[in-house]
């Protein structure tokens, strides 16, 4: 071997069999501390370089001792050894890890402590976990799962304790089998005492995204009473040390954000107590003098007490600062407090039951629920005093597990009452109705040769959970999401197969539109991308003729344009939400109800709505609109039944969605040649032509905006169909879209004023045909420029 001299260190380079490129920045180092015998035991490194092999890793050995380590000669992954001087190994492992990541190149960095005896094989699977999933940390678990144990249960639980919320979603903070990604962690901050480099990791970095993985340790050898002591001792020291830190950085930072936060919970308070005597007295007036029932009286007094409650919250206690609009803030609040309403009801009618008088017992269900809408409010609608936080859903891989455990459960039919044909190319059966697919029933399609088969059954244990967890399996692979109500809560499970095997439990089956949207569309978007085509967030029409398609993020205004330009110029329907496209150039249509929001009625004009649909079109576009998924996708960071609550939501107030033909005549075609692409967004107006490049870029990121609800990111990166995984499914996906793309001009178009339909058929009446050379498109051209006598 020949000695280089690096840093402080000395780094040795031993031979290796590593393929053409190795000098390029390896996507992994694997760092092993040199501990004595255990090091090579049983030729630990070469067989850990094997089952490397493939990953783009490289093994960085870290010398502590004066003579260099045993290790292959030749490796099928490069190994390095990095020697410390001797005043640099007084912190052990720690240490020993700290000096090895500054050398390392990887984009991830995993420890593995051999004293812990863990399988080669443990360590490529946890890497693989690392390389696939959006996360910041993966823990190799002795706790969880198949490795499920309890040697360390004392000071896992003594951890836990002085950290609840940085250590909420990791069962084996201690565990020397872990990665991380070397770009989220400041390795600067790190101190960390003997083998705890992972809790110091953990505690120092509150937003990381965390996994883990299940797998067993060796038992480990017993250590001599008087080493135990010690080692108990400086663990206790390391957890005070680290709890004094952040105390001391609370009190640095905290003083003054905690004095206001407590200010505006006394404002919040007293205002509060004023909105008590408003709904007090509109429930006397609405129950006592117009005799209405109590529990709709109490409705309608909360809807007038929230009314008041928002103007002075707004008015006196945050004046006027928070996240977004006033007006949409104040969406915010009224679902926030209809929703509280669902759970005060039933609080309500039980006190009456026990004989205490309405206008009390409804003070008391307002005053029980003061703390959750001062925190809903402070941290989600005003986003005041939020702190980085762990993602609240506990990841979980569980290689070990042959299969899901077996749930206990009665006998229930396995019949497919709803089947589907998609476009000719994938065929789905249910035994919920799911209305966004009306259009393809299918009924013919034989029961038992669906690709996609969702059925209802008992998911999870009986026992609640103190979090939302995602657990995936590998022989088959399987995926099971619960929540934390237990077999209540909105749990489902996946199995990937031949027949991709959705179930559901009952909560999620009352509400078809989320069993949809949130679980069978994620994964039929794949089906379709491993049979070459694609489900590509976009609408599309035939104007004049000519296949037009509209992109843009959730909520821009693209439904509302597609119903402008069918009722003001005609033409015909393909897709509003989603369209299925084709390498070669072809839109198939995918003509799912349309949902209505907010500032989609503007366009609405049928006269086929009945003066009862108006007005529960009012109200359920409102709840249904950007204001309403904010609120949903902010309360999904904290430890909430996110699933259970949109369920719920959608299943008493019921997204308004209806046919493109009741809402403006229209023909429905079936298929069309696309030549033109307007990328639709709000700001200054303006017009641009886009690049190959930057088109592919957009519309890949406005269809990954539809997916954004969870929990489609916890499961996506271990879906694996027809042998492709979740990257080469992603890859292939950026192929059909290039490919459908060759031949479509592209366009951005920017309006303040929702006029994409005054300005895309403007730019059609010019339309040329694309020419071969896209750089001759002008880069920016306003607005005016695409009106008669003006530039198209």
């Amino acid at each position: 071997m020949e000695d280089n001299v690096i840093g402080n260190g000395t780094v040795s380079t031993g031979a290796s069999s590593a393929p053409p490129g190795a000098s390029c920045r390896p996507s992994l180092s694997v760092v092993l501390p040199d501990r004595g015998a255990d090091l090579n035991r049983d030729g630990f490194v070469g067989r850990l370089a094997e089952a490397c092999a493939g990953l783009g890793a490289e093994i960085l050995v870290v010398a502590d001792g004066a003579t260099t380590p045993a290790v292959p000669d030749r490796t099928a992954t490069p190994v390095t050894i990095v020697h410390r001087p001797p005043h640099q190994r007084r912190s052990g492992l720690g240490g020993a890890v700290m000096a090895a990541s500054r050398h390392a190149r990887g984009k991830w960095i995993m420890v593995v402590d051999v004293t812990l005896h863990p399988a080669p094989e443990t360590a490529a699977d946890l890497a693989r976990t690392a390389l696939r999933h959006d996360v910041d940390i993966v823990v190799g678990t002795r706790h969880a799962g198949a490795g499920t144990g309890d040697r360390l249960g004392s000071a896992v639980r003594a951890a836990k304790a002085l950290f609840p919320r940085r250590l909420a979603t990791v069962s084996d903070p201690m565990s020397g089998l872990f990665a991380f990604r070397a770009d989220a962690v400041d390795l600067g901050r790190l101190d960390p005492v003997g083998g705890k480099v992972l809790m110091e990791l953990l505690v120092r970095n509150p937003a990381a995204r965390v996994a883990e993985v299940a797998y067993e340790a060796a038992p480990q050898e017993v250590r001599p009473p008087g080493a135990s002591l010690r080692a108990g001792a400086a663990f206790l020291r390391h957890l005070t040390r680290l709890r004094l830190h952040r105390f001391v950085g609370q009190i640095r930072q905290s003083p003054p954000n905690r004095a206001r936060q407590f200010g505006r919970l006394v404002a919040f308070g007293m205002v509060g107590l004023s909105g008590v005597v408003v709904n007090t007295a509109a429930l006397w007036l609405l129950a006592s003098v117009a005799g209405l029932h109590h529990l709709l009286a109490a409705s309608l007094a909360t809807q007038a007490s929230t009314a008041w409650n928002f103007f002075l919250i707004e008015l006196l206690v945050y004046r006027g600062r928070g996240n977004g609009s006033t007006a949409g803030r104040g969406v915010r609040f009224f679902i926030m407090n209809n929703l509280l309403l669902i759970g005060r009801l039933p609080l309500l009618q039980l006190l009456l039951v026990t004989g205490m008088d309405l206008l009390a017992a409804n003070a008391i269900t307002l005053v029980v629920l003061f703390l959750a809408r001062f925190l809903v409010s402070d941290r989600v609608i005003y986003g005041k005093g939020q702190e980085p936080g762990r993602d609240p859903v506990l990841m979980l891989v569980d290689p070990g597990a042959p299969h899901p455990p077996p749930v206990a459960a009665r006998k229930r039919s396995r019949y497919l009452q709803y089947r589907y044909d998609i476009a000719g190319t994938v065929t789905i059966g249910s035994q919920i109705l799911l209305p966004e697919l009306e259009f393809f029933r299918a009924q013919w399609v034989p029961d038992a040769e669906v690709d996609i088969a969702v059925r209802v059954g008992d998911v999870g244990s009986r026992r609640p959970r103190r979090r939302a967890t995602m657990i995936e399996y590998s022989d088959p692979v399987t995926l099971r999401y619960e929540e934390h109500l237990g077999r209540f809560g909105a749990n489902f499970r996946v199995e990937l197969g031949d027949t991709v095997d959705i179930r559901v439990g009952p909560l999620l089956a009352g509400s078809p539109h989320v069993v949809y949207t949130n679980i069978v569309e994620a994964l039929l978007r794949f089906v379709l991308v491993s049979r070459g085509k694609m489900l590509l967030h976009s609408a599309c029409v035939e104007l004049g003729g000519v296949g037009v398609m509209l992109s843009a993020l959730t909520d821009t205004g693209k439904t509302a344009t597609v119903l402008r330009l069918l009722r003001e110029h005609g033409g015909v329907f393909l897709s509003d939400d989603m369209t299925v496209i084709n390498p070669d150039g072809t839109a198939v249509c995918f003509p799912k109800p349309l949902t209505i929001s907010a500032h989609t009625l503007r366009a609405v004009q049928a006269d086929d709505l009945t003066p009862s649909d108006w007005r529960r079109l009012q109200f359920q576009s409102r709840l249904h609109s950007k204001g309403g998924r904010s609120l949903a996708l902010t309360l999904s960071r904290f430890n909430v039944p996110i699933m259970g609550i949109n369920a719920i939501t959608q299943r008493m107030v019921p997204p308004p969605k209806y046919t493109v033909d009741r809402l403006v005549p229209c023909k429905l075609g079936s298929a069309t040649t696309v030549r033109e692409l307007f990328i639709i967004e709000r700001g200054a107006p303006r017009i641009a032509a886009l690049d190959p490049d930057e088109t592919l870029r957009r519309m890949i990121t406005n269809t990954d905006d539809a997916y954004g609800f969870p929990p489609f990111k916890y499961f996506a990166p271990a879906i694996t169909i027809g042998g492709l995984g979740y990257q080469q499914l992603r890859a292939r996906e950026r192929e059909i879209l290039a490919g459908f793309l060759a031949n479509v001009r592209t366009r951005v178009v920017a309006s303040d004023s929702f006029g994409w339909a005054d300005e895309i058929p403007r730019m059609l009446d010019g339309r040329r045909p694309v020419p071969a050379e896209r750089a001759a498109f002008p880069r920016w051209t306003p607005l005016a420029a695409a009106r008669p006598g003006g530039a198209a």
